[in-house]
């Protein structure tokens, strides 16, 4: 390169912030790999409000519409961490967890946007289809045992939470009830074995022809491949995987309710060989609103507060009792977070631009809270953390290099959109 090229790039570098960014965003890490072998994300679909649970503040009023948090912090066992009361089960085990309080992404705040942006890293394109964090993981590292599949959504399916261009092969499998798996996997009611048997004889047939007349990488043949998985899911040790009543009454009754059950379903699905499983909360809105707290949500956003205590909490043992915390990362997020002042309901608006996103487990170095953000939970003071730095940070813990490229086709596709892993947790 000339010296009068070089020049004009250096300023059109300066022009971006300089070149430190980029070089620290290639830069190899200088941290071991975590050793983690899986990973369960608890979806808070709606966006949690950051001062109301892992990030309290001083209280505010509701009725006055004083900013701050609507319930009082209580001190947990790491020194100078709070979180809110209504999660004094978790208080009790944050030294095994870790809260980010300065994740921030600059996306719309509407929630698909924010969705799509938290489980991909990157916003909507018109051109590529991004795949989200179980397909990545899924992808790279496989199922843990044969016959199963790596990546299970509990909860209900989108875009956002799919395969992207890696295809259907890393696709999720999804299930709605935690006692009967995937509907898609027995037989519909009122059909014999003999009319299964007429319908797998034409199928057969249609399938040799796709096989004969369409090359490798067409996407029909992978959902084929996808319709031979899914019929020996249906039988053997993965089928038993949902038999939750096989487990001790007592451990069922401390998970508590629908997102605990989901929650004890997880920890089966992990022993089976299942690499990622995301698990939504709230499915029925049982507070009116789900995490989405504008208006009259507010009201009864503590039962979930106290909901997610309880079975997180019994996750984290229960994964424990198994020798797995250690080996499982457990993450609990959702598109953003909220800001600490009240609107004219009483509830709270939509806020991307700082909230919180715990981890758990994963034999990582837990710190109890990494980042600080201002009185008004506003922006981040100290250490802020982007979308693309937590991805990295799980992959990292998973033992999968961030670094590396994807390819959609031809195009090579970084695994992260510049992030980095987050030191403090692996040191």
């Amino acid at each position: 390169m000339k010296r009068r090229q070089f020049l004009q790039h250096s300023a059109s570098l300066a022009a971006l912030g300089g070149i430190e960014p980029l070089l620290a965003a290639g830069a190899k890490p200088d941290f071991p790999k975590g050793k983690a072998e899986h990973c369960i994300l608890l979806w808070l679909g709606g966006g949690p409000a950051q001062v109301d649970t892992f990030d309290p503040k001083p209280l505010g009023d509701p009725k006055t519409r004083k900013a701050g948090s609507a319930y009082p912090a209580i001190d947990t066992v790491v020194p100078g961490v709070q979180i809110c009361e209504h999660l004094p089960e978790l208080a009790k085990r944050m030294d095994r967890a870790t809260v980010l309080r300065t994740v921030t992404h600059d996306v719309i705040d509407e929630h698909a946007a924010a969705v799509n942006f938290m489980h991909t890293g990157r916003p909507v394109s018109g051109t590529v289809v991004y795949p989200s964090l179980g397909a990545v993981v899924s992808h790279e590292l496989g199922a843990g045992q044969e016959g199963v599949p790596a990546y299970i959504l509990a909860g209900y399916p989108s875009v956002s939470r799919g395969s992207g261009f890696l295809g259907a092969k890393h696709n999720y499998l999804y299930l709605l009830d935690t006692e009967k798996g995937p509907a898609g996997l027995t037989r519909a009611p009122g059909i014999t074995e003999a009319r299964q048997a007429r319908r797998d004889g034409l199928l057969a047939q249609v399938r040799e022809t796709a096989r004969e007349t369409r090359d490798e990488a067409d996407p029909v043949l992978a959902y084929d491949t996808l319709i031979e998985e899914s019929a020996s899911l249906a039988s053997g040790d993965f089928a038993k995987a949902f038999d939750l009543e096989s487990e001790p009454a007592a451990l069922r009754e401390r998970y508590g309710a629908e997102f605990g059950q989901r929650c004890l379903l997880g920890r089966r699905l992990l022993q089976q060989g299942v690499r990622f499983v995301e698990i939504l909360d709230n499915l029925n809105f049982t507070n009116g609103t789900g995490w989405d707290t504008h208006n009259d949500g507010q009201v009864k956003q503590h039962e979930l507060i106290r909901g997610l205590d309880q079975a997180l909490s019994a996750l984290m043992d229960d994964l424990d009792s198994h020798g797995l915390l250690d080996k499982t990362l457990i993450c609990v997020a959702g598109e953003f977070g909220r800001p600490s002042e009240f609107d004219a309901g009483g509830g709270r608006g939509h806020q991307g631009s700082v909230f919180s996103v715990l981890m758990a487990g994963g034999g990582l170095a837990h710190k109890g809270a990494i980042g600080v953000t201002d009185e008004a939970s506003k922006v981040a003071v100290e250490r802020p953390i982007s979308v693309p730095d937590w991805h990295a940070t799980i992959y990292h813990a998973l033992g999968i290099d961030y670094q590396k490229d994807l390819f959609d086709g031809d195009r090579p596709v970084p695994i992260v959109d510049r992030g980095t892993a987050i030191r403090e947790l692996f040191v």
